[in-house]
This record gives structure tokens, C-alpha cells and sequence, in this order.
């Protein structure tokens, strides 16, 4: 193989992309059967099953047992606004936008206290094992399952106060900025870095999803003077769901 070309089974794979794109192979539509592929394109069967594959780690085909391999429905992507919104009857840490502007989901939470891993200690700055309030959040909308999100917050801050648990007491579900700032700590400055990957066995049981799929994960850490006082995980199916960031101009 020449430097730039691409394997075969790369080759066979665009092919049979495009062909489901362009609306050739319209979704529930079977796939061309291995010995089809391998007899359309003059490749082998094991380039034939390769390329297969890939379309099904692409999520753009699905296996069905005992029927074959099928187009998928392709949904429609919509937008998760990074913006945040208020409802006029109170505060909510649902702080997602929908696209429309309209649309408002619901979600599940849960808190418990426990240990911070390696890796949540070092985006707090905190020793491994220091105690934390750990925060699942599970958002829907319309019902449908669209968001995870973990976070982890230093109870040397918020431990033996009134906003312990995020979802509870006077201030429950306002928010990390509202919730410090009602004990005296401002929130000065946020980050937030977002990476891909594919979706974890319990995640896409979750959300919805076949082994394979790619989500997006933003890790956010709210920092007050320079000390961080809240990390989080947010998890979204990146073939359902964009990320929009709207920022200020100063």
C-alpha cells in the first residue's frame, strides 16, 4: 500500500457510508449481505467484514440478530446551549437551553459522601481520599434520556453547611454559584474542557446507545480566588446532541 491510500476495507466502508448519507440506503434498510459486498466490490470476505464494522462502530448500521445489519435511524442532532436558563417560578440545575428555546427537561439526582479519586483530587486540589459530596444528575427531555453528569465537591467548603447537598436545604438546586455565595465563597471564574470518547457500557445503557457509540464529555471545574470548589463530569450522546457555547464580548 502507497503512502495515502487506504486500505481496502476503509475504501468499501466510504463507499457504503456514502450510499446511506446520500439516502441510497435509506434507514431499516438492510445492509448488502458479506457475500454481496465481497462480490460488488471484488474484495475479500474478511475486507467485506471489516468494513462492515466499521460502519457499525460509526453507529450508522445495527446488527439484528438472526436478520442482519440494518441502516439505523440517523436522529436529528439538537443543541445543548451552554447559556443556562431561569424559569419565572425558580431556579433549576437543569441549566441546558433546549434549540428552540422552548423545550424544558426534567431530571433525577442523587448525593452521597465519598472518597476523591486520583483524578477528581487533582482537578480539586485536594489529597486522594479526601471526603467530597458526590452529586449523579440524570436530565431528560421529553422523557428521553439525554444527559449524565457527575460532580464532586470539597466538603473542607461546603461540609456542616447549609448547602451540603446540592439538591437540599434553603438554596437547593440554585446552582454552584448561588449555593457559595450563600455561604460566603464567590465564584470568580469557570472552565470548562470537552473531549470525546466512546460511551461507557452503563453510560449508553442509560442513555441510549450500542457499544461503540461516541460521547461528548465536558469536565467543569468553578473556581472562587483561584481554589477550585466544584468539578463535574457532563456526559452527552455525540450523535444525538451539539454543544453551543454562546460567550460574552467584553
Amino acid at each position: 500500500m502507497t503512502f495515502g491510500e487506504q486500505p481496502a476495507y476503509l475504501r468499501v466502508a466510504g463507499d457504503l457510508r456514502k450510499k446511506i448519507v446520500d439516502g441510497q440506503l435509506p434507514p431499516h434498510t438492510r445492509l448488502p449481505s458479506q457475500a454481496r459486498i465481497r462480490q460488488e466490490y471484488g474484495v475479500s470476505d474478511t475486507v467485506a467484514l471489516e468494513a462492515r464494522k466499521v460502519l457499525m462502530a460509526e453507529g450508522l448500521v445495527e446488527g439484528r440478530s438472526g436478520s442482519g445489519t440494518y441502516v439505523r435511524e440517523r436522529p436529528v442532532p439538537r443543541r445543548i446551549s451552554r447559556s443556562g436558563y431561569r424559569p419565572s417560578g425558580g431556579a433549576t440545575p437543569f441549566r441546558q437551553e433546549q434549540a428552540d428555546g422552548d423545550g424544558r427537561g426534567t431530571w433525577e439526582s442523587s448525593s452521597e459522601q465519598s472518597e476523591a479519586s486520583v483524578a477528581v483530587a487533582a482537578r480539586l486540589g485536594v489529597e486522594p481520599g479526601e471526603r467530597v459530596m458526590c452529586t449523579r444528575y440524570l436530565y431528560r427531555e421529553g422523557g428521553e434520556a439525554m444527559m449524565l453528569s457527575t460532580s464532586w465537591e470539597p466538603l473542607t467548603v461546603t461540609g456542616r453547611t447549609p448547602v451540603m447537598l446540592p439538591e437540599e436545604g434553603p438554596v437547593g438546586g440554585m446552582g454552584v454559584v448561588e449555593r457559595m455565595r450563600a455561604i460566603d465563597v464567590v465564584v470568580d471564574n469557570v472552565t470548562e474542557e470537552v473531549g470525546a470518547r466512546p460511551g461507557l457500557a452503563e453510560e449508553l445503557l442509560v442513555l441510549g446507545g450500542v457499544p461503540g457509540h461516541v460521547v461528548l464529555v465536558i469536565q467543569r471545574t468553578f473556581y472562587a480566588s483561584g481554589r477550585p470548589v466544584e468539578t463535574a463530569d457532563v456526559v452527552i450522546p455525540a450523535d444525538r446532541y451539539r454543544v453551543a457555547y454562546h460567550l460574552p464580548v467584553k
